[in-house]
């Protein structure tokens, strides 16, 4: 139809099924693989509109990454081991970022999805990547689970192909430090993380000093930070939200907006403080498809197979304007209860984890300490 607009597009792959970075690392559990299965049984992901994604090749991924670093990740895969040298020297098998089989293919096809994406959102068409947002990585060393960074050869290929003014949007419970150091000298660039206080990345012996991811640091100028308190809940993600991350938005002006849409500052996951529900990360997504056509999804942390698979998948939904369910299908059920997670907090998971999309909302007051962040960041 004449006028219509285009649907976003999935970008997903089939080798995330199976792959594990090991039985007991936090990414032992299944995501991107829940989150298409999910879709597919709601109804949501026809096959116009999916992507098989495409493995970035080693030229690409050395436009922001060292040769030598991708030369031993690919030895790495291949032999399935490390020497001590590399270890020391690419943090490769030690520090949460562990030798498994696809060492190298798994990270090297999220960030071909990321790379592609630049052919649709030049074409105003938004996309989503729930594999992407590995937003760690450094040039020459993994970091943090993160192989190769994404959203940064995301945002380059943007670049690269005319774009002049992104804006990156990190609301994962980690500091996005990766992207923001990648672009520290380039005012094209603009990020924004939204992170708990004085968790890694972050140095959690600096206190209230200034250091990477506090709310004094702006990189080179063109980066803003928000660290929140334990407990950051609903009320004060949306406050943060309209007080301070729409006003810088309109204020940068871009032509292209990146969320990185991490699922571990949600209630419900293990490795992070923070008190959200879900239905903060689909308020984000709303707000920025009223901002712009551009758009790319990313995903990120999260460490709870049930509230990641089911946040992104809600996450898929709010960018195609779709309806959530108060309660799920009799095939969507089935795919979460078959689920298992070696962890505490999985052991006796609640019926409502099985049975909706939607986590009950999480509200409470808005602490000074986060309405001042709002204003330092605008100041």
């Amino acid at each position: 139809m004449e006028g219509q607009q285009a649907s976003p597009r999935f970008i997903g792959s089939e080798i995330y099924r199976h792959s594990s970075y090991g039985r007991l690392h936090p990414l032992a559990i299944p995501r991107v693989s829940t989150c298409m299965d999910l879709c597919r049984a709601l109804g949501w992901l026809p096959e116009e509109v999916y992507i098989d994604s495409p493995r970035a090749t080693p030229d690409q991924l050395a436009r922001f990454h060292s040769p030598d670093y991708i030369a031993a990740v690919q030895r790495a895969e291949e032999t399935q081991h490390c020497s001590e040298e590399v270890k020391k020297r690419f943090a490769l098998g030690v520090n949460g970022n562990p030798v498994f089989p696809e060492i190298f293919r798994r990270p090297a096809t999220a960030c071909g999805a990321s790379i592609a994406a630049a052919d649709w959102l030049l074409e105003g068409i938004p996309v989503y990547s729930p594999a992407g947002g590995t937003h760690h990585g450094r040039p020459a060393r993994a970091s943090g689970f993160c192989y190769f960074n994404d959203p940064v050869l995301a945002i380059l290929s943007l670049l690269d192909r005319g774009i002049g003014s992104v804006f990156y949007l990190d609301i994962d419970a980690h500091h996005g430090d990766g992207v923001q150091d990648a672009f520290h000298a380039d005012p094209r660039v603009f990020t924004l993380s939204i992170h708990e206080a004085n968790r890694w990345p972050m140095d959690r012996k600096a206190g209230t000093r200034p250091g990477p991811g506090g709310l004094q640091d702006r990189a080179g100028g063109h980066a803003r930070n928000i660290p929140v308190p334990e407990g950051f809940n609903d009320s004060e993600f949306a406050f943060l939200l309209e007080a301070a991350v729409l006003p810088l938005i309109d204020r940068v002006g871009p032509e292209v907006i990146v969320l990185q849409c991490g699922a571990d500052a949600l209630e419900d996951d293990p490795l992070s403080r923070l008190s959200l529900s879900n239905q903060s990360l689909w308020s984000t997504v709303a707000a920025l498809t009223f901002q712009t056509r551009r758009l790319l999804v990313l995903g990120g942390g999260g460490y709870n197979p049930w509230s990641v698979a089911r946040a992104w998948v809600g996450v898929w939904a709010t960018l195609n304007g779709l309806e959530i369910p108060e309660s799920l299908p009799s095939a969507a059920r089935d795919i979460l209860s078959g689920l298992q997670w070696r962890h505490s907090r999985g052991r006796n998971p609640p019926e409502v984890w099985f049975t909706t999309l939607a986590d009950r909302p999480r509200y409470g007051s808005v602490r000074e300490e986060v309405r001042n962040a709002a204003r330092q960041v605008l100041s």
